[in-house]
């Protein structure tokens, strides 16, 4: 086992990596696309949530697996990748909106449709709350489990995963809400519905998923033979 210097290559770093980058494409993009409401509230607050709230507690799951796995060094080169990913995304749908569009299309969908839609993954608040929660609340957890890993020396791996993610799923949610909110993408009398629904739903999936998280770091550090702890 290594357990400070990486080596060259890796066999499955690529795969989790392109996991990554494409799980947190789809829910930005399922994010603009559609707010539910399932008809419950606690303490008189709707449980509404952005559709990418199903979706990207695996972007976390994710990243919680390369920095255990990997490092630091190296979740915080894929998080860079998806920051890049999100940035290339936002301006080919900025790019499709003012292009001139097809007549059929206009009368069968329509520009108005597409704007409300897909239209706010490209222009103002919705691209800043993106961006800037993601950095924040990505390299967050990282840095969390990353200082946890040492300061434990690798045990309870349940604890710092769901320690970090708690952390940055806050900073996360909280920070995408309130600036899409200040922004005038979401109203704010859904402020808080989104901001508690999302909380607890990402927080949630990412507990369920801490089988797969053991079950995935335990299989990536046998065949890479790599378990890096960030002592430097």
């Amino acid at each position: 086992m290594q357990l400070s210097n990486q080596p060259t290559t890796f066999k499955y770093l690529d795969v989790v990596a392109s996991f990554f980058v494409g799980i947190l494409i789809v829910s930005n993009i399922a994010s603009s696309a559609k707010i539910v409401d399932v008809g419950i509230s606690i303490f008189s607050v709707p449980l509404a949530f952005d559709g990418g709230t199903l979706l990207f507690p695996l972007v976390y799951v994710l990243g919680d697996v390369l920095t255990e796995v990997y490092g630091f060094k190296t979740a915080r080169r894929v998080i860079w990748t998806g920051f890049a990913a999100m940035v290339l995304t936002v301006g080919v749908f900025f790019l499709l909106g003012v292009l001139p569009a097809e007549s059929y299309w206009e009368e069968t969908a329509g520009s108005t449709a597409y704007n409300a839609i897909l239209g706010g993954m490209s222009y103002g608040g919705i691209v800043l709350a993106s961006l800037s929660a993601y950095l924040v609340g990505e390299f967050s957890n990282a840095v969390i489990l990353s200082k946890l890993k040492v300061k434990m020396k690798g045990r309870l791996l349940w604890v710092r995963t769901i320690g970090s993610s708690l952390a940055g799923e806050l900073l996360d949610t909280f920070i995408f809400v309130l600036i899409a909110t200040l922004t005038g993408v979401f109203g704010w009398e859904i402020f808080w519905s989104l901001v508690i629904t999302n909380y607890i739903l990402k927080c949630s999936i990412e507990i369920l998923m801490t089988p797969f998280t053991y079950w995935s770091t335990n299989f990536l550090k046998k065949k890479e033979g790599v378990d890096v702890y960030d002592v430097r």
